[in-house]
């Protein structure tokens, strides 16, 4: 009963500040997502959608009617000429005016596309696939912030569970040092073996002190990550054992689909620049000479109708050269899609190994703690007698306090590395 007092009343001593703390405890999936929503690249999310959304309106905007406007001025060698066209005294040869060598247009046209062979179609395609890479992109670099949350979150639960396992240390050692103190008074034990505990109890201070130093960094470090300030008074629940899924579903994946259709959106593009194009269109001009090839004088004048347009240069490279490099360049991304999943696998299976090893040593390490704890009770017993020194109980002491560290360090990258695994399966 003494023994749990003075580990209630250390406990409140050396870790008041958490339990003062009336924020609830910080989850592992709280911190991933409050760092992935405070990360710096997460702005850019934004911009890719905003981007996205201008370039897909601007390529639609090529279904809306083109207007422009154009002019020009100039002088030429030679017009149309009737003089000597007619005989002599004819009233057509001065009717006929003389066509000037300076000429003036202005115009103002109106088209409208009809058929595009889907070429403003494929436009917009190809700015929805490489937003949708850009994004995939984003995703897979916010994605490595899970292994950082990882190891500061599960770094913080094991100086927690350090911190309690030095506890019990100093409990057992001031259980030695009361005892002896009790002996020295009724003259039966020497103050040196009351030292050599007082000593061994200041050096559990100082392990202390280092552990608690030691854990407002990484408190800090999750800080920064998440964008709050934590000090040593964050608590952290500890994670329940999750199961280890071989499927493989990480950002990457999505990443190399994203990439082959930027590539089929391509490849749409070129063949629709192999089709012909209509559209229809206005144009009012004002200028010298009209239409009417017969008069000089300034005026206006329109035309209007359908226009065919067929770009056949793109026959020679759509098939042979442009289409075959785009299937080089699926096939360089599916090399990739094979090599991550390949070297991924191989993480996963050292990482299985890694959970199985942890597991076995768990159940090492829990025989070992109860045969150490069998061995200190014994010890203990054998102080308060006079059978054994301080030293010799210091030693069975640091024994069980070393393999009870063992158990709880185990047990923690045993978490550590089913959540790794997770991790890296993307799952």
């Amino acid at each position: 009963m003494k023994k749990v007092v003075a580990l209630l009343g250390w406990l409140a001593l050396a870790g008041s500040s958490w339990a003062q703390t009336p924020s609830p405890p910080l989850t592992l999936a709280d911190c991933q997502a409050r760092a992935q929503q405070n990360y710096p690249l997460i702005r850019q999310r934004e911009l890719i959608q905003k981007t996205r959304e201008y370039s897909v309106a601007n390529a639609a905007k090529g279904y809306l009617p083109q207007v422009s406007v154009s002019g020009q001025a100039t002088y030429q060698s030679q017009t149309v000429d009737f003089a000597g066209r007619f005989p002599a005294g004819s009233p057509l040869s001065d009717a006929l005016p003389k066509i000037s060598k300076d000429q003036y247009r202005i115009t103002g046209q109106i088209e409208q596309v009809v058929y595009d062979g889907g070429a403003i179609r494929a436009a917009q395609q190809i700015r929805q696939a490489d937003a949708n890479v850009q994004n995939q992109n984003l995703e897979v670099n916010l994605y490595t912030l899970r292994d950082r949350v990882n190891q500061v979150f599960f770094g913080l639960l094991l100086l927690d569970e350090q911190l309690k396992q030095v506890a019990l240390r100093r409990t057992d050692i001031q259980s030695g040092v009361d005892k002896t103190q009790a002996q020295l008074t009724n003259g039966v034990a020497f103050r040196s073996s009351l030292n050599e505990l007082k000593a061994e109890l200041i050096g559990v201070d100082q392990t202390v002190t280092e552990l608690r130093a030691t854990r407002r960094a990484y408190a800090t470090m999750l800080g920064l990550l998440v964008n709050e300030s934590l000090d040593e008074q964050v608590q952290l629940e500890k994670p329940q054992p999750v199961g280890l899924t071989p499927q493989i579903n990480r950002p990457e994946l999505g990443l190399y689909e994203a990439q082959k259709r930027a590539f089929d959106a391509q490849e749409t593009q070129l063949r629709a620049a192999l089709r012909p194009r209509f559209s229809a269109f206005f144009q009012e001009n004002y200028g010298r000479p009209t239409f009417n090839i017969i008069s000089n004088d300034f005026g206006f004048f329109w035309i209007g109708g359908l226009r065919l347009s067929w770009n056949l240069s793109s026959l020679y490279t759509t098939h042979r050269n442009d289409v075959q490099l785009l299937n080089l360049s699926r096939q360089n991304v599916d090399v990739q899609r094979e090599t991550f999943l390949f070297n991924t696998h191989l993480t996963l299976t050292r990482q299985q190994a890694d959970v199985q090893k942890y597991k076995e040593q768990l159940a090492q390490d829990e025989q070992i703690v109860a045969l150490r704890t069998s061995v200190k009770n014994s010890a203990n017993a054998q102080l308060q007698n006079g059978v054994i020194t301080s030293h010799e109980y210091i030693v069975q002491v640091n024994a069980e306090s070393a393999a009870r560290q063992a158990l709880v360090l185990h047990q923690i990258q045993l978490l550590q590395a089913q959540y790794s695994y997770q991790t890296t399966s993307g799952n």
